[in-house]
């Protein structure tokens, strides 16, 4: 079992920035894809980014140039950096760690966009 704990998310005035964090512990294995993925109101869990053990980085197309995905595989921490929100980010941010076969999610965390 993987147990993830995200940290970071809040109220922020479009075109400010947040840093989300993710901490995981547990029965972690090398290579794993660690990232986060958001659920909008009304809209389906979307892909953000995620980044491989390697530090190979993927984003969604809607937040490249924006966000900045990291990781610490010493620390095993992922972390989110999100500039330039804008109001069609507000959503819960969830922590994901994929391994062997297995996906392991967070709790979620809400960032709030103001216009």
């Amino acid at each position: 079992q993987v147990q993830l704990v995200e940290s970071g998310g809040g109220l922020v005035q479009a075109g400010g920035s947040l840093r989300l964090s993710c901490a995981a512990s547990g029965s972690i294995f090398s290579p794993n894809l660690m990232g986060w993925y958001r659920q909008r109101p009304g809209k389906q869990r979307e892909l953000v980014a995620t980044v491989t053990s390697y530090g190979f980085a993927n984003y969604g197309d809607s937040v490249k140039g924006r966000f900045t995905i990291s990781r610490d595989n010493a620390k095993n921490t992922v972390n989110l950096q999100m500039n330039s929100l804008k109001p069609e980010d507000t959503a819960v941010y969830y922590c994901n760690c994929a391994q062997l076969i297995t996906n392991y999610w967070g709790q979620g965390t809400q960032v709030t966009v103001s216009s």
